[in-house]
C-alpha cells in the first residue's frame, strides 16, 4: 500500500467480537504500522482496545493506542501511534471469547451497517470485513445469512430499490485463482435449480463489469461444468449441452472472453496453471474447495456487484484461537491489500 494520502479511509469491519477479527486487525497494524494511516475500524472500542493489549508482544510491534471517534468528519488525520476506531454499535464492554451469543451478533451487525454506509455515502473508499459468525447472527435477530445478503440489503435499501435489482456474486481468490460462484449460501438442492442460462449470464456480466472497472475488459472467464466430465456429452446429465452452453455462446456473442463449460475436475488446474483468470463454478462448494485447499492465509473474499468494494478474509471466527493472539493476519492484510488496489 501507498503511503499517507488525502484519499477517504479504507473502513474494516471488527466482525464478531467473540471471535478473532478484532486480533487479526490489532496484529494486522502493529505487524504493518502504515495502515494506521489508511484504515478506520467500525467497530467496540473497549473490545478494540482488549485486542491491541492481547498482540502488544508481537514481535517488533511499535506501542498502538485506540483513537475513539464519532465521525469520519475529521479524516484525514489519524494521531500517530492510534488506531482510528469508530464506536459503531451499542457499548457492550468485550464479550466473552469464543461464545456465540445474540449480542455479539448485534454489534457485529451494526459495525457492518455502519461501514456499509459510510461506503455508499462516498465516506470510506471500501469496506474490508472481519468474519462474523452465522448462529450469533442469527440469535440476533438478522435475517439475512451472511455478509453477502445482507451488504446486498443494505445497498438496495440506500438506493431504493428492490433487492432484486442489486444482483451480487461472491468472488474467492487465493494466489494463482479466482473463482467465482453462480451460488451462495443456499441448500445443494437450491443451487442446482439455480444453474440456468439467466443466472448464469447475470453472474458473467457481474464478473465482467467488476474487472472492467479495474482495467481489465477482457477477462479470461472458465465456465465449469455441473456434472462430472462436464456431462460427458449427456451420459452423466444434460446440463451443460441443454443450459451452460448456450449461456456461454450468448456470452461470446456479446464479445466477452468466455470458455466452457469444462470438466469441474481439472479446470481450477488449468486456471491455476494460468489458462483462465477466472473459473465460474456452478455451486459454492465446487468453487470454494480448491481456494481453501490453496490456503486460508492468503486467500480473499470480493463481493462482486455492490456499488462499492467490499473485501474480506477467506476464513471465519475460529472460536477456539479467539483471545491467544495466534490467529494469522495474513488473510486480513491480503484483503486490505486488494481493497486499496481496487480503489487506488
Amino acid at each position: 500500500m501507498s503511503g499517507t494520502s488525502l484519499k477517504p479511509p479504507l473502513m474494516i469491519t471488527m466482525g464478531d467480537p467473540a471471535g478473532i477479527g478484532p486480533e487479526i486487525i490489532a496484529a494486522a497494524v502493529r505487524l504493518r504500522p502504515s495502515l494506521l494511516q489508511q484504515v478506520v475500524v467500525a467497530g467496540d472500542v473497549p473490545t478494540l482496545q482488549r485486542a491491541l493489549d492481547i498482540t502488544r508482544h508481537l514481535h517488533g510491534a511499535d506501542a498502538v493506542k485506540v483513537q475513539p471517534v464519532d465521525a469520519l468528519s475529521s479524516w484525514p488525520a489519524p494521531t500517530p501511534g492510534h488506531l482510528t476506531v469508530v464506536q459503531a454499535c451499542e457499548r457492550a464492554g468485550p464479550v466473552p471469547w469464543g461464545h456465540v451469543s445474540a449480542t455479539a451478533g448485534r454489534m457485529a451487525a451494526e459495525c457492518i451497517g455502519w461501514a456499509a454506509r459510510a461506503a455508499l455515502s462516498g465516506q470510506a473508499r471500501a469496506v474490508v470485513t472481519a468474519p462474523i459468525h452465522k448462529e450469533a447472527f442469527a440469535a440476533a435477530g438478522i435475517e439475512h445469512p451472511g455478509h453477502t445478503e445482507y451488504l446486498q440489503a443494505l445497498a438496495a435499501a440506500h438506493l431504493g430499490v428492490p433487492v432484486e435489482q442489486v444482483p451480487v456474486r461472491m468472488m474467492l481468490s487465493a494466489p494463482g485463482l479466482r473463482t467465482v460462484l453462480l451460488s451462495i449460501h443456499v441448500s445443494l438442492r437450491e443451487a442446482l435449480r439455480a444453474v440456468t442460462q439467466e443466472q448464469i449470464l447475470q453472474t458473467l456480466h457481474i464478473t465482467v463489469a467488476h474487472f472492467g472497472r479495474l482495467g481489465w475488459p477482457q477477462i479470461r472467464i472458465a465456465v465449469a461444468g455441473l456434472n462430472p466430465h462436464a456431462g460427458e456429452g449427456g451420459l452423466f446429465g444434460r446440463e451443460e449441452m441443454e443450459t451452460i452452453a448456450p449461456a456461454v455462446a450468448q456470452a461470446q456473442a456479446r464479445g466477452w472472453s468466455v470458455s466452457g463449460p469444462y470438466a469441474p475436475d481439472t479446470v481450477f488446474m488449468r486456471a491455476r496453471q494460468g489458462e483462465f483468470d477466472v473459473v465460474l463454478a456452478m455451486y459454492h462448494d465446487q468453487g470454494l474447495i480448491p481456494v481453501k485447499l490453496l490456503g486460508l492465509d492468503d486467500g480473499v473474499n470480493t463481493t462482486l456487484g455492490l456499488p462499492f468494494v467490499r473485501t474480506s478474509p477467506d476464513h471465519g471466527t475460529a472460536f477456539d484461537l479467539a483471545g491467544t493472539a495466534r490467529a494469522s493476519p495474513s488473510s486480513l492484510l491480503a484483503a486490505i491489500e486488494l481493497a486499496d488496489h481496487a480503489t487506488g
